[in-house]
């Protein structure tokens, strides 16, 4: 029977690779607000102009926007559920 585990001091740099995942997903967090913020001023404008192209696409931008956010504070949960998962076969 084998039994291998993640290994953290395996390799060079790791400790700087999980800085650099922390930034990515910041800045995912970052990027989502702003994308939320750009598309509620595109919806209430495109409802306000009677354009429902535009509301459309506003409404469209804020359920992205918050999946996003979603998926980014998510992700290591995600992972780490998928990866007792696959244990588990």
């Amino acid at each position: 029977m084998i039994d291998i585990d993640p290994n953290s001091s395996g390799l060079p740099g790791i400790d700087q690779l999980r800085t650099i995942v922390g930034a990515v997903m910041t800045v995912g967090l970052i990027l989502s607000v702003l994308a939320l913020i750009v598309s509620a001023i595109v919806w209430a404008y495109g409802a306000n102009s009677s354009n429902p192209h535009l509301s459309g696409r506003g409404k469209l931008g804020v359920l992205i926007s918050c999946a996003a956010a979603v998926i980014c504070g998510a992700a290591v949960t995600l992972v780490n559920f998928f990866w007792n998962v696959g244990q588990a076969v």
